[in-house]
């Protein structure tokens, strides 16, 4: 891989949430606790929290990939067996909520539910067979929570900043101004691409030849369906901010330090060369699945679908020519918490 310095710096926001192992259970009459579900495209993840300062402290947390998108590019409906894989997840959920005894929780689905013809069957049976209640959220609203988990990331500076959210189903671009506690969000876009459809649609090849190939398929979808956004933003005047959230980010923010295993604490938060992320999605991009799926953090799981991810993010890496990414391990769930915790204060 690239040799570029591991010692980074990085930006000094929120710490991160303390292990849900060390919290005990809420006596009757705590600290009320909240949740938070995104059900995704590639993952469903859970996050159980109670309010702790200017913030909250994790109390149980889930993630779980299920690929609930598989196969929808081709047959625009949602699998018996993604279906099954996702509900089997979603009762693990069910059991934390009831478990941790939660006052108060939203649930959210993206993009898949969105896209898919039996969306809102698979919805009503979620409920019936566990309880919880999904919410199909708009891609604007998806973007929005994204940027309110995450923007305390964002590198001090001036001017406007770029906060990008790579998904299974759909990649989020969200232009804030960042000058204010809760950035304001001048302008948004969503692109049909997320690491789950992309490959499905652009992916593949056995061959060294075959795979420049498809990525570079990939390049040009995502180059495409980032146009009109393009054409939109300004020319930024001082040296461009760019922060990311997804698996992408934090899985090339993984390869590039050389983790043995995810540690969170080293990820979040990480402010790499634009260059060295560059360079890494290249190299990815050229290997084999196998090869892939020997590097640790990627692995056999994702493997697969690192490469579009990759292919995105040099796609957002052209739109807003950065120096530095910031990369962050929280988004929509910890977006979704914060609206709960204000709503009741």
């Amino acid at each position: 891989m690239v040799d570029f310095p591991a010692q980074l710096p990085r930006r000094q926001g929120p710490a991160p949430a303390r292990s849900a192992r060390s919290q005990p259970r809420p006596a009757r009459g705590g600290a009320r606790h909240y949740a938070a579900l995104d059900l995704g495209t590639n993952n469903c993840r859970l996050l159980i929290a109670r309010p702790h300062g200017d913030g909250f402290a994790v109390v149980d947390a889930f993630s779980r990939i299920v690929r609930l998108g598989e196969g929808l590019a081709h047959n625009g409906a949602l699998s018996d067996a993604a279906i099954e894989r996702t509900i089997a997840a979603l009762r693990v959920c069910a059991d934390k909520l009831r478990r941790r005894n939660v006052t108060l929780a939203r649930s959210v689905a993206t993009e898949a539910c969105r896209r898919a013809s039996n969306g809102t069957d698979f919805i009503a049976r979620v409920r019936a067979e566990t309880g919880i209640h999904l919410d199909i959220i708009s891609a604007e609203e998806e973007a929005r929570l994204a940027v309110l988990g995450c923007h305390a990331l964002l590198e001090p500076g001036t001017g406007p900043a770029l906060v990008f959210d790579i998904g299974g189903g759909s990649t989020e671009l969200v232009l804030v101004d960042a000058d204010t506690t809760v950035p304001k969000v001048r302008d948004w876009h969503s692109a049909p691409w997320g690491v789950v459809s992309l490959t499905e649609s652009a992916g593949g090849g056995s061959s060294a030849e075959e795979r420049e190939r498809a990525y570079k398929r990939m390049r040009a979808l995502v180059a495409e369906s980032f146009a009109p956004f393009a054409a939109r933003l300004p020319r930024p005047a001082t040296p461009p901010r760019l922060l990311g959230t997804s698996g992408t980010v934090t899985t090339l923010a993984s390869v590039h330090l050389g983790l043995e295993r995810y540690d969170r604490s080293q990820v979040d938060g990480l402010i790499a060369p634009a260059a060295a992320m560059r360079q890494i999605s290249q190299e990815l991009a050229a290997m084999s699945l196998g090869e892939r799926a020997q590097l640790p953090c990627i692995g056999r799981e994702r493997a697969d679908l690192v490469v579009a991810g990759c292919a995105i993010l040099e796609g957002i890496l052209d739109l807003w020519p950065a120096e530095r990414l910031g990369v962050a391990d929280r988004g929509i769930r910890e977006g979704i918490l914060r609206r709960l915790m204000e709503t009741e204060a």
